[in-house]
């Protein structure tokens, strides 16, 4: 099975969704990958990076900061920053330009393009593989002779779990 097919089944599995195995699985594989390529996730980055996979919405930095000072009072901004920075280089966070926040990377074993669905009900960010949406955008780029530096596509709606919830209350 493709690393696209794992993940759309994933997606498809989210009403299902265990987030303790989820963050466990996250941490896990993050704490992997900074072994392997013999960087640290020192205890301060580690929980951050737990602070984000609290839940599957992003957090704005000075919500990290007042969430970790009642841990660690010494912490400052550029604390949290520092940290940040280090794990959006190591691929295991996503910034979410729009909200101006950040969210944890499902899928930081690889590199990938994001695609973040953004619920505007309860502000949910999904990461979404999308491979046929990211081939035309390639299409789109050489065509215009344009060369990207990165991609990001933030998409605001309201997910499925939402509108599942809204339909009820209509009814």
């Amino acid at each position: 099975m493709t690393t696209h097919a794992k993940l759309n089944q994933h997606y498809q599995q989210s009403s299902e969704h265990n987030h303790s195995e989820c963050v466990s699985e996250a941490l896990g594989t993050a704490e992997q990958l900074c072994v392997e390529r013999g960087v640290q996730l020192t205890p301060i980055r580690h929980k951050v990076l737990e602070l984000i996979w609290e839940s599957h919405k992003a957090v704005k930095a000075y919500e990290l900061l007042d969430r970790l000072k009642p841990l660690k009072q010494a912490a400052k901004p550029a604390t949290i920053y520092r940290a940040l920075d280090f794990l959006i280089e190591q691929g295991l966070i996503h910034r979410v330009e729009s909200l101006n926040a950040f969210v944890g990377c499902r899928c930081s074993g690889h590199q990938h393009e994001q695609l973040l669905l953004i619920c505007k009900h309860c502000h949910e960010v999904e990461e979404r593989p999308a491979p046929d949406v990211m081939l035309a955008l390639l299409h789109e780029f050489k065509q215009a002779g344009f060369m990207v530096h990165s991609k990001a596509i933030e998409v605001h709606g309201i997910c499925a779990k939402c509108l599942v919830n809204l339909s009820h209350l209509e009814l």
